[in-house]
């Protein structure tokens, strides 16, 4: 059996900052952590390897920085990690994350097929809780989302039976594998890694696969060139503010006149509703 694990390397969501042009989170001088969410599911795919000795590879896409995520997981337990990183994956949203990851997917399961993808069920920067999805579209995978348990998995029939949280309850769900799982929090507890995982991961030989490595078919679907997503600003303003008006007198019945002409002059539909109000008047 082989499972693999979408992890990501995110930054401090305490210390987040958005680039005021491209509205991309920066990343320089940021503490990173692996995206919290991310961890159910790498515990969840390590039960997997405890029960039925299932091969676990975790995949990450990100800049060079993040082999300190795969290596952590890989302290947890985690048998094999690839990082993906490539200047063409710069800016991605999750129409082209999805798109790139799922390239590396399928290079992967070329010398060992995958009977699982795991995902968190989103990423603390971004909560969108796409990704998972998208990879699953396009790989043509059964996708079981919002899972807050396993029950069972038969890997002579290939089948598995999941919890899947939602409003209304619980749903119990059956599929059959290949599939693809988003874990929710809470659903179990991540281990500690033991001393010899720690040693195996610091001394680990990272493979870093470029687009070209992965198999991308077309670079134009990556990074910003590959996504469509559209950051607008709610509260900008539509037009720009007028200087205001002095008002002026010598008296305070002098500064109330010039103050009512100042706002008649600025808002003419007022003073007509006054007149046709007082006109109204017996």
């Amino acid at each position: 059996m082989h499972v693999v694990v979408c992890i990501k390397q995110v930054p401090d969501s305490a210390q987040i900052r958005v680039h005021p042009v491209t509205n991309t989170i920066m990343r320089q001088g940021v503490p990173t952590i692996i995206n919290p969410f991310d961890l159910f599911s790498l515990e969840e795919a390590l039960r997997l390897k405890d029960q039925f000795g299932a091969k676990v590879t975790v995949l990450t896409m990100g800049p060079k920085m993040a082999d300190q995520a795969l290596r952590k997981a890989l302290s947890f337990g985690a048998d094999e990690a690839v990082l993906l990183t490539d200047r063409a994956f710069a800016g991605s949203d999750t129409l082209a994350t999805s798109y790139a990851l799922s390239s590396a997917i399928r290079k992967i399961g070329e010398s060992d097929p995958i009977d699982m993808v795991f995902c968190g069920k989103q990423t603390i920067d971004g909560d969108t809780a796409q990704v998972g999805p998208g990879i699953a579209k396009r790989l043509g995978l059964q996708q079981l989302t919002y899972v807050s348990r396993i029950e069972s998995l038969d890997l002579a029939a290939r089948e598995i039976v999941v919890q899947r949280r939602s409003e209304g309850g619980v749903h119990v769900l059956k599929t059959a594998l290949p599939c693809l799982v988003t874990m929710v929090e809470g659903s179990n507890r991540i281990r500690f890694g033991n001393m010899a995982d720690a040693f195996r991961a610091a001394r680990y030989d990272l493979p870093e696969w470029s687009a070209a490595d992965a198999g991308v078919p077309d670079t134009l679907k990556c990074g910003l060139r590959g996504s469509p997503t559209v950051v607008k600003k709610v509260f900008a303003p539509t037009a720009k503010a007028k200087k205001a008006t002095p008002i002026t007198g010598e008296t305070p019945e002098q500064l109330a006149d010039a103050a009512i002409a100042a706002l008649f002059a600025s808002q003419p539909g007022v003073q007509d509703d006054l007149l046709r109000r007082a006109a109204s008047q017996p």
